[in-house]
């Protein structure tokens, strides 16, 4: 099963926390062991797994990508949005998750994050999942 969610963004850059979302999709597939992957079709936006206990940890991700990667006026791509390509690339565009007796298997502290970097923008992501329950 492939579910779709479409995701709105407000700012050039943000991190949206997508957990509840995947969660429900989790419980949507009727998955109850397995792996499931989160998909983002774009090439200025990313995914990825971190703190969702304390929104510093976020701020201090996209300070960090940043001063990383800067804007330069040596980038040649004409719209201008090099370093979100960048961004995206450096970050990825998918994550797998396990499932373990129909919950995702994250740390205390972990979330998954849907990734804006260049934004505002509404945008999709995909989640599918493979189950490894045994067949009856």
């Amino acid at each position: 099963m492939l579910i779709e969610l479409s995701v709105k963004t407000d700012e050039r850059e943000e991190f949206i926390d997508i957990t509840a979302r995947v969660r429900e999709a989790v419980h949507q597939m009727g998955l109850t062991e397995g792996v499931i992957t989160v998909y983002v079709p774009h090439t200025t936006a990313a995914v990825t797994i971190n703190e969702n206990a304390d929104p510093d940890v976020v701020h201090d991700v996209l300070y960090a990508l940043d001063k990383a990667f800067p804007n330069d006026h040596r980038f040649r791509h004409t719209e201008g949005n090099s370093t979100a390509h960048i961004k995206s690339s450096v970050i990825g565009t998918s994550v797998q998750v396990i499932v373990h007796q129909g919950r995702l298997v994250l740390g205390t502290w972990q979330g998954i994050y849907f990734c804006e970097f260049d934004g505002p923008r509404h945008r999709s992501l995909f989640i599918t999942g493979l189950s490894s329950a045994p067949v009856a």
